[in-house]
């Protein structure tokens, strides 16, 4: 099978993402590029993960030309394309439709670290809402994420994550949900307050030094 490495740890992270509720149903989606050549592996369109095989998951190019699976990509390739376009230290992309995501995005303020392993993954910009699967909201995550941007809210859609590999979009997916759920909550109660600036970049700097607990 071609790209079976690839396949198989898009297959592994999106079973992980259905088994933490982070994915529901047919939303949401993962992509992989591949080390050596210049495609990637995303999970099919319309297509139930569970029960989900290797020759599912779909094979395209960075521009999203459907090379190779037994079903078409998903929707959302011009998302995970356009960013792994932009960004060649990004080489795995997650985007799914968490509650809680979803709930903050739709106001317009950022994202704020709560909690010091948080810190790793702001800013959390915010993308106003386009159509979902077009060329317009691919641009905008692009330009949200910047030039080293690890997560952004899309309004009244979801989340989008990045990382230098599976791990760390991953990794990117559950801190950003879990930033989203403990906003959320502390607001109800009425007792938000985000980590002060510069304890977060301090948090930041270790992280970025391997230093962190």
């Amino acid at each position: 099978m071609k790209y079976e490495r690839i396949r198989k740890i898009v297959l592994e992270a999106i079973l992980d993402a259905v088994d933490q509720g982070l994915i529901k149903g047919t939303s949401g989606n993962i992509a992989l590029r591949d080390e050596k050549d210049d495609v990637v592996a995303i999970t099919p369109s319309g297509i139930p993960y569970k029960g989900m095989q290797l020759e599912d998951i779909a094979i395209v190019d960075l521009n999203g030309k459907w090379l190779d699976g037994r079903y078409k990509p998903s929707s959302e390739v011009p998302m995970h394309t356009a960013v792994m376009r932009a960004r060649p230290d990004v080489k795995a992309t997650v985007h799914t439709h968490g509650m809680f995501a979803t709930i903050m995005a739709m106001g317009d303020e950022e994202l704020e670290a709560i909690t010091p392993p948080q810190c790793e993954f702001v800013p959390v910009r915010k993308v106003p809402f386009t159509m979902p699967g077009s060329d317009d909201v691919a641009d905008k995550v692009v330009e949200a994420l910047g030039k080293d941007g690890r997560s952004v809210l899309i309004k009244n859609h979801g989340m989008f994550c990045c990382g230098k590999d599976m791990k760390a979009a991953m990794s990117a997916t559950v801190y950003t949900e879990e930033m989203a759920t403990t906003a959320f909550y502390a607001k109800v109660l009425g007792t938000y307050e985000p980590m002060p600036k510069e304890g977060v970049a301090a948090m930041k700097a270790l992280i970025a030094a391997d230093k962190a607990v």
